[in-house]
């Protein structure tokens, strides 16, 4: 028997009953996953929520790990939970990330007929309650064509070269294995340092617009702060992939887009909660830069993982293999 095509990792924390719409979307798709792993952050919730429903009974595809919060890691939880597929391709989401049709997979692997291609990722179309700034933040960030993301294309679309969201995106294992997995410890961006990485090897990271999930935030401007806070912290990590690439361009589309956008939506008395955030963002993110030059009292203020400041700071609170928390299913669920 050869080796599965694809498995699914989903990382949950706080799961709700959407997570089962998203199973069941899943299962829906043309091409299903052989394994759907489940990397749980807090096992009560996730407990709760399966209480009294035969969860795996019903299925048995699926397998859960629990881990606590001090352990998760954005690039380590995610390559232990490789560790666990055997399949040529794995698929990692997150909890609200929600296919909005049965084509989501074969449109994923579709790019990978390229054997140059190391990562797919999907299309994220903001929901129908979603605000108006935020449709138009994944209209910016998520166009309507396909992209392929190499060395050709760095000098036309910069630090878009290395853009891809773990919220949904497909990885061929050989290329993941060969690269080393995810950095870890990472408090951001391990699919955009990936992504970059796998550029300098020479590698591919497709777009495939087609491949649609539903998932947006509507942030709060402190939100909007705390998250670029981290943002900033993970590019003054990697200053040799995110350096030599400005930002400043593409910050500047996304402004006047946006004001457009909403002076076309007849939305103008949104402008200033929008530059409002704008402010936030920027100031969250430069912050994040200089974060060695700040207390630890003031990083743990401004993060959004708090978690990952006390590994940081304190490695030995997590043991190396991390087996304390994982490869526990989910008894009587």
């Amino acid at each position: 028997m050869g080796k599965p095509l694809i498995d699914i990792v989903i990382l949950t924390y706080k799961p709700d009953s959407r997570l089962f719409d998203l199973l069941e979307r899943l299962k829906d798709q043309t091409i299903p996953a052989t394994k759907i792993i489940i990397m749980n952050t807090e096992e009560k919730y996730l407990r709760n929520l399966l209480y009294g429903t035969r969860f795996l009974d019903n299925n048995p595809n699926v397998e859960i790990h629990h881990l606590s919060k001090l352990e998760f890691d954005h690039g380590r939880t995610r390559n232990k939970a490789a560790e666990y597929s055997s399949a040529i391709y794995i698929l990692f989401m997150t909890q609200d990330a929600l296919p909005l049709d049965s084509h989501l997979i074969s449109e994923l692997l579709s790019p990978m007929k390229n054997p140059e291609v190391a990562v797919s990722y999907a299309r994220q179309v903001a929901s129908d309650t979603a605000s108006p700034i935020e449709k138009y933040n994944r209209i910016f960030n998520y166009p309507e064509e396909d992209r392929l993301q190499n060395s050709g294309t760095l000098y036309e679309t910069g630090i878009k070269t290395y853009f891809c969201s773990d919220v949904c995106a497909c990885y061929r294992k050989k290329d993941f294995e060969e690269q080393g997995g995810f950095i870890s410890p990472a408090i951001f961006n391990e699919d955009m340092i990936f992504a970059a990485e796998a550029v300098k090897r020479g590698k591919s990271i497709y777009y495939a617009s087609k491949a649609l999930v539903q998932h947006s935030h509507d942030y709060t401007a402190s939100q909007q702060f705390h998250r670029n806070f981290d943002l900033g912290v993970s590019q003054a990590n990697y200053p040799g992939i995110f350096d030599s690439l400005p930002v400043g361009k593409e910050g500047g589309k996304l402004v006047r887009g946006c004001i457009n956008y909403l002076l076309s939506q007849g939305k103008f008395y949104l402008i200033p909660k929008f530059l409002i955030h704008c402010m936030a963002r920027y100031r969250g993110f430069k912050l994040g830069k200089k974060y060695n030059k700040l207390k630890k009292k003031a990083i743990l203020k401004y993060t959004m993982n708090p978690e990952y400041w006390k590994r940081y700071w304190d490695l030995t609170d997590v043991p190396d293999n991390l087996e304390a928390g994982y490869g526990k299913n989910a008894e009587g669920l």
